[in-house]
């Protein structure tokens, strides 16, 4: 009987009233199934506008493909163009003991500044009430999205790159030289990572070969492969860490700009020069060590998705941050093409849309469709719409924590569903129950301010309504996520009921797993 309860065991309906009794006419709107053995039924739609998550862009960037049938002729010629420049470097050893192209920048100590080179472009309005900040900090941020912007944007011109030094000895150069792991012109992984200096030099093959030629000889300087077994601390894992993939399978990466508010964590990682350079090669090293888990096969995930929290950012006024951000800003302009699928900013003040509206009409239509900008009314039903709400930290809105024993029924593995909760409207939930069995869920509001209850309702007529939690005004100060388990020994449904009478709508997010009776 177990068995059967786990492949079968229940299926879902949702369904939104008005909460004045008024109403006559229910709302029902699709949703997606909540795990394999759910079913939904078919639902009927209220004389409502249908909802819309967020504004969309004109334009919205779809990565490229790195499947060489899915490319141009044009693309294609410039790929072979691109493979014997580097084959002839490779024979003559140019890359062998070449010096620092002129003008790379140094080795110099970044900020909590952006990871690999990304994104999207949306704009989500934020919260207006953020007070107008000073002009010397308004000039400084402008400079500072300029600089991050110039990461995407593509170049006519590239550095001269450093011609070779005399032949060396050793023979064939073609199994020595590798990038990220991978060998040039080894295999078809080599071509995957030619395409990505290709398109940071609009597919001009002899600027997309200086580039990678200058890459390789910062890499030597900068010691890369002695890099990645250096052992700089943990002190920065909440600044940068990686968590969940997004919905294309990405691996996202979040920059917490807050945390640099703590002044003893900025002194240690901004306070001199020394420290401004270990902050950069801990960066380096972070950076590096994601790209090395990436799949640079063709039609791989090659690329990562970015999160930029600006919730509490010191911001750039700093200049020790203002510094440390705009080196490493060149040095992944310079040396990272084309990581990143989508760059997303939360939490973002109402001025630094602002800034963005500013300088919008100086980029290109692609560089502006990698960037979404997500005030902090708009974070969680942004981070939404790219990233699995069980992949989404709880801190932004999602259900996923760290790996730990604190959740032992759930994973990022167990997907969710995501509802939105109208204004003045009572959202149910009915978990149809067709085996005796142990049924367990978790669901969150976020920001909450609505009120919460559960009950089992069993088919047999005449049966008593069982309260399984009662009505609860959840404030935001409250657990985020609630957790709660029945044993069905009678078949019926668990109804979860949320009573929305806040005048804003609301993201609601649950899931729920069917477990065996034990004996």
């Amino acid at each position: 009987m177990a068995e059967t309860a786990v492949e079968v065991p229940a299926t879902v309906t949702e369904k939104e009233a008005p909460l004045p009794p008024a109403a006559a006419e229910p709302e029902l709107e699709p949703q997606p199934v909540v795990t394999v053995e759910v079913v939904e039924p078919e639902k009927t739609k209220l004389v409502e506008p249908t909802k819309k998550l967020a504004p969309e862009s004109l334009v919205s960037f779809k990565e490229e493909s790195n499947r060489l049938s899915d490319l141009s002729d044009f693309q294609r010629a410039a790929l072979d163009e691109l493979r014997a420049l580097v084959r002839d470097a490779l024979n003559n050893r140019e890359f062998t003991h070449a010096a620092k192209a002129e003008g790379q920048p140094k080795e110099t100590p970044p900020a909590a500044a952006q990871e690999v080179p990304a994104g999207t472009t949306e704009t989500t309005p934020g919260d207006p009430a953020v007070p107008q900040p000073e002009t010397e900090t308004l000039v400084t941020e402008l400079e500072i999205v300029k600089e991050l912007a110039s990461v995407y944007e593509t170049k006519a011109e590239e550095k001269p790159a450093v011609e070779s030094a005399a032949a060396a000895e050793g023979s064939s150069l073609a199994d020595e030289v590798s990038i990220w792991g991978v060998p040039l012109l080894k295999d078809d992984c080599s071509g995957v990572i030619l395409l990505k200096f290709l398109r940071a030099r609009d597919f001009k093959a002899r600027d997309a070969f200086a580039m990678l030629k200058n890459t390789i000889c910062w890499r030597r300087e900068f010691k890369i492969d002695d890099l990645l077994g250096e052992e700089l601390g943990d002190d920065l894992e909440k600044v940068v860490f990686m968590h969940g993939l997004d919905k294309d399978g990405h691996p996202v990466c979040y920059n917490v700009y807050g945390e640099f508010q703590n002044k003893d964590l900025y002194q240690k990682t901004f306070g001199d020069e020394e420290r401004r350079t270990r902050f950069l090669r801990w960066r380096i090293q972070f950076l590096e060590r994601t790209i090395r888990k990436l799949d640079f096969t063709p039609g791989g995930i090659s690329t990562v998705f970015q999160v930029s929290d600006l919730k509490n950012s010191p911001g750039p006024g700093k200049r020790e941050l203002r510094l440390a951000t705009k080196q490493a800003l060149q040095i992944l302009q310079d040396n990272y093409p084309e990581f990143v699928a989508k760059q997303v900013f939360i939490n973002v003040p109402w001025w630094y849309l602002a800034f963005y509206t500013m300088i919008s009409p100086f980029l290109t239509q692609r560089t502006k469709s990698k960037f979404v900008f997500a005030g902090p009314a708009r974070t969680a039903e942004t981070l939404f719409k790219y990233i699995p709400p069980e992949q989404v930290p709880i801190q932004y809105g999602g259900l996923s924590v760290d790996l730990c024993d604190c959740n032992p029924d759930f994973g990022m593995d167990d997907p969710a569903t995501e509802i939105t909760v109208k204004p003045l409207t009572k959202q149910t939930v009915e978990i149809q129950v067709l085996e005796k069995c142990v049924i367990v869920w978790e669901l969150r509001v976020v920001d909450w301010e609505v009120s919460y209850s559960a009950e089992f309702v069993p088919n047999a007529e005449g049966a008593y309504i069982m309260v399984i939690r009662k009505p609860k005004k959840m404030s935001p100060t409250d657990e985020p996520v609630v957790s709660n388990s029945f044993k069905v020994t009678d078949l019926g449904k668990i109804v979860l009921i949320i009573d929305n009478p806040t005048s804003k709508r609301k993201k609601f997010v649950y899931r729920f797993k069917v477990k065996p009776l034990s004996d």
